[in-house]
């Protein structure tokens, strides 16, 4: 029939609105940058493989979608620094939305973790998270609202062998979502966290780390 919306069109519009989605070139993220661009979102996304981001901007090119992108390893205070002053410059001081995705996993037994790789994990996982909060406030309240979503896990509620620190920090992406959320809802600024269980993707599938 002529008169049948198709299934975008049924659900809701998303148009005009602006998005940082982190690590959107590979699994959970792709899938969230396509969701949101597909629903006419113009959205910035990061990743640490230039080769892997290109390959994504020109499908999501093809695709007709309005997605661009920085390099960026979030678990570096200053590159998250020069993706914010970007994505700010991009969408003029503005944004709508913060989905929070990048994370590292890194399986080992409880006594094999290095200082140095709890400090990875941790930056990864959950500094990264407040500090990319902290630095969309303001274009936040320059839009007049905004709306956050960390990716936490369902580990961060069970315990799993050999993920002890990974589940540590999607613990503290928990909280800081709960207190966050409290903080800022007088400022029209909802923020909350979405716990998946394992989801078949390419870093999955092979068990590389990333």
């Amino acid at each position: 029939m002529a008169d049948v919306l198709n299934f975008k069109e049924k659900r809701w519009s998303l148009k005009g609105m602006t998005a940082l989605v982190t690590e959107g070139s590979r699994g959970i993220g792709h899938a969230i940058v396509e969701e949101l661009a597909g629903f006419e979102v113009a959205v910035h996304t990061c990743s640490r493989n230039q080769t892997e981001l290109d390959q994504c901007l020109q499908e999501w090119k093809n695709k007709g979608f309005k997605v661009t992108g920085s390099v960026c390893d979030v678990s570096h205070r200053v590159q998250r620094e020069k993706l914010m002053e970007t994505v700010s410059s991009i969408f003029h001081g503005k944004l709508n939305i913060l989905v929070n995705n990048a994370a590292k996993g890194m399986p080992k037994a409880a006594v094999e973790y290095t200082a140095e790789d709890i400090s990875r994990i941790m930056s990864t996982n959950f500094e990264s998270v407040f500090h990319f909060c902290q630095l969309s406030y303001p274009l936040f309240k320059a839009s007049g609202y905004g709306r956050i979503v960390n990716i936490s896990s369902n580990s961060s509620v069970v315990a799993i062998p050999s993920v002890s620190v990974y589940e540590a920090s999607k613990g503290a992406v928990n909280q800081i979502t709960k207190n966050l959320a409290c903080e800022w809802a007088k400022d029209n600024i909802l923020v909350n966290a979405i716990s998946p269980g394992l989801i078949r993707t390419p870093v999955i599938e092979t068990g590389k780390q990333v």
